[in-house]
């Protein structure tokens, strides 16, 4: 399919384990944004199936970070693109993170990569956006 764009990247909390209640209300809060999201059969540009929000399987004490990894395919998402980061950041304005990373790859425009940054130590629900970065790789494919 000439016209495919791919669509994944991460969404990370770094938690710390002083409060296990608290810690334990971001990861529902999170997965509970996700899973709010559409279903995929409704065709929306965000739905609940993309995203997979694993608990971890190890305790590494004090501190850890938690990872919500996601991921499409769309047929050429860049028409509608302004929306797709729209919702994607209305989503990560009701969660807790640290940092989110989105990656587009695209057939005839290469991949861009968009890394968010909260503005503090991390987000909280509600917050600002949070500081956008957006970087363009363009591979000559003729080498």
């Amino acid at each position: 399919m000439a016209q495919e764009s791919v669509v994944y990247g991460c969404i990370t909390d770094m938690l710390f384990a002083r409060d296990l209640a608290a810690l334990d209300n971001r990861r529902d809060n999170n997965q509970l944004v996700t899973a709010l999201l559409p279903a995929a059969e409704d065709w929306p540009l965000l739905c609940r199936e993309m995203f997979s929000a694993p608990r971890p399987a190890i305790d590494f004490g004090g501190c850890q970070t938690d990872v919500i990894h996601f991921g499409s395919s769309y047929k050429a998402i860049e028409h509608e693109w302004d929306e797709w980061l729209r919702q994607f950041e209305n989503m990560l304005h009701k969660m807790y993170w640290v940092s989110a990373t989105v990656h587009l790859q695209t057939a005839y425009n290469g991949t861009h990569t968009f890394v968010w940054q909260a503005e503090e130590d991390f987000h909280a629900p509600g917050q600002g956006a949070g500081k956008l970065r957006c970087e363009w790789v363009r591979e000559d494919i003729l080498g």
